[in-house]
């Protein structure tokens, strides 16, 4: 049990941006345990079930728009659904439950700084991104712009994003499989990389859709499941849940008040996840899976009551965890750590989850709660392989390469060849960085986002003054620094690279690496004078009329 949950913790901190601010490392070897038979029969009851859903979805992809997007035929609900499944990780549920177990009340700004991007997204992306684009925000971003240097950011950066998000969840799934399994580390990567290809190659978009619904539902049953466990033990009163967990904790930090967090570090990791949010390529990418922009604002207000409900559920269950689970009997051990002995919840704050999860059903639902956990990474290294093919295939091939003039079966092979060349990568990757703390990696992908792909698109639909020398360089400029600033940080400088003091006091960049980003987009924009960026600002206004009615776009007729 204790090495079980040791491995889950390395899945949470694999995959869960909060945790690259607030736990250790993944590092070492994961030693195998007795085999959890109830998790292997459900991964493979989900492995099966997904692999129809996939041929299935082979029968129905043939063309271009039909791998990139689902033929637009994927209603509001569904890919509301599909959204939470993208975005919901099963590290969210892990992570944010151990942030609330440590801190209490603070972990609350996890929960919310994930949260609150959505409502940015809804009033100021959906609708116009739906609009304006076709198969990535590529072709929102260089609508008005020149198509190959603002496409060739767009796909660079989009491939960065990918590469990271791809090692943190490769290695995350390679430790649970080889758990479960027993395999060997190699064996189990090679496993992922196979079937994340598998999804992709065969089925597109259709398939990696209904992969992430069924994901989201059965994490929101799960989640559900163990909310309702623990308030049931305390006869539904949050009051006195509150009144135990407090009790329970009254030897640790005070958990009802605020901690004492750098207020700067904590205003960046907001910024990061609220704006990071609306610049992760694979979330954008599912706004073109809907038939117009109605369905897009549907998507969005159904994937935040999806996404608010599923971190009210973290909340209640890391309370729960703290009254049902902390100073229990067999509950703590004691590691050595940084050449001190340090008493900590087996497994450490990440497994208070998992702990709550045998607490309330036992070894059964501990199972479910494990492959649970391992639909949730395959769901979102499909969505990721995917972003990652269309960047390549349309962005770079179709769009750069061949100027627009690409046939469809020529960009679709691209991608597909794309997909089996980033599942050979993400499998190199995944076994280079075993044994490395890859945990910041995650964070990362969300400072990189806010810092290089949201300013440029933000200010692509919104700003006039735009132009394509402007974009390129404060967006290149964005994503330098947020790289930069994250190594020179503690995060890598400090815990990986084991230097005594950080040249960048803070764990999270993008307050400074997004700003720097706006600032050197708007100056190259204003300072280029050339006829070529006037011609730019001339097409803003039938720029903005197609964005605010869908007149010319894809779907515009079901309005």
């Amino acid at each position: 049990m204790k090495k079980h949950l040791r491995s889950l913790a390395c899945l949470a901190l694999a995959s869960m941006p909060a945790l690259a601010f607030a736990s250790g490392a993944i590092e070492g070897d994961v030693k195998q345990q007795a085999t959890n038979w109830h998790a292997i029969i459900m991964f493979l009851a989900f492995v099966l079930l997904t692999m129809g859903v996939t041929y299935w979805a082979s029968r129905r992809t043939r063309s271009a728009a039909d791998f990139y997007t689902a033929g637009g035929g994927i209603t509001g609900f569904q890919n509301g659904l599909a959204i939470a499944g993208d975005y919901m990780s099963a590290a969210s549920f892990l992570g944010i439950s151990a942030m609330v177990f440590d801190k209490g009340y603070d972990g609350l700004i996890y929960s919310m700084g994930f949260l609150v991007g959505w409502p940015v997204i809804l009033f100021l992306v959906a609708e116009r991104l739906r609009n304006l684009g076709k198969y990535t925000f590529a072709d929102v971003a260089s609508y008005r712009l020149q198509q190959t240097p603002v496409r060739s950011f767009a796909a660079t950066s989009t491939l960065v994003v990918v590469a990271i998000y791809l090692i943190a969840q490769m290695v995350g799934a390679g430790k649970l499989i080889q758990l479960l399994f027993g395999l060997p580390y190699t064996y189990a990567v090679l496993l992922v990389g196979v079937l994340m290809v598998c999804y992709v190659l065969f089925g597109g978009m259709l398939a990696t859709t209904w992969v992430q619904i069924i994901k989201a539902v059965l994490l929101l049953c799960g989640a559900t499941f163990m909310a309702l466990m623990v308030l049931s033990s305390v006869g539904f009163s949050p009051e006195l849940m509150f009144e135990k967990a407090v009790a329970a904790h009254a030897k640790h930090a005070a958990i009802m008040a605020p901690g004492k967090a750098d207020p700067v570090d904590s205003i960046s990791l907001g910024l990061a996840l609220m704006f990071g949010t609306a610049g992760l390529p694979h979330i954008l990418m599912r706004f073109f899976t809907v038939a117009d922009a109605k369905e897009a604002r549907k998507s969005v207000f159904f994937a935040t009551g999806f996404i608010g409900y599923f971190y009210i559920l973290t909340f209640i269950i890391g309370f729960g965890a703290i009254m049902l689970v902390l100073n229990q009997p067999g509950m703590m051990e004691t590691i050595t750590k940084d050449g001190k002995q340090v008493t900590q919840l087996i497994g450490g704050s990440n497994m208070a989850a998992i702990h709550l999860a045998n607490a309330v059903g036992g070894d059964i639902f501990l199972g479910f709660i494990s492959a649970v956990a391992f639909a949730t990474i395959l769901a979102v290294v499909a969505g990721l392989a995917l972003s990652g093919a269309s960047a390549v295939s349309h962005d770079l091939y179709a769009s750069v390469i061949k100027k627009g003039k690409a046939n469809e079966a020529d960009e679709i092979r691209v991608s597909k060849i794309t997909t089996v060349v980033l599942g050979v990568v993400a499998i190199v990757l995944g076994l280079v960085f075993e044994k490395q703390n890859i945990a910041f990696m995650v964070g990362l992908a969300f400072s990189i986002a806010a810092s290089a792909n949201f300013p440029v698109l933000f200010l692509s639909m919104f700003w006039k003054g735009l132009t394509t020398r402007g974009a390129v360089i404060g967006g290149f400029i964005g994503l330098l620094s947020a790289v930069i600033l994250i190594v020179v940080g503690p995060a890598v400088w400090v815990d990986v690279m084991k230097h005594k003091t950080a040249l960048f006091p803070y764990k999270n960049p993008a307050l400074f690496s997004m700003t720097l980003a706006f600032v050197t987009t708007w100056l190259f924009s204003v300072l280029d004078t050339s006829r070529q960026a006037e011609e730019e600002k001339s097409k803003f206004d039938a720029q903005f009329v197609r964005a605010m009615t869908g007149i010319g776009a894809s779907g515009a007729s079901k309005h």
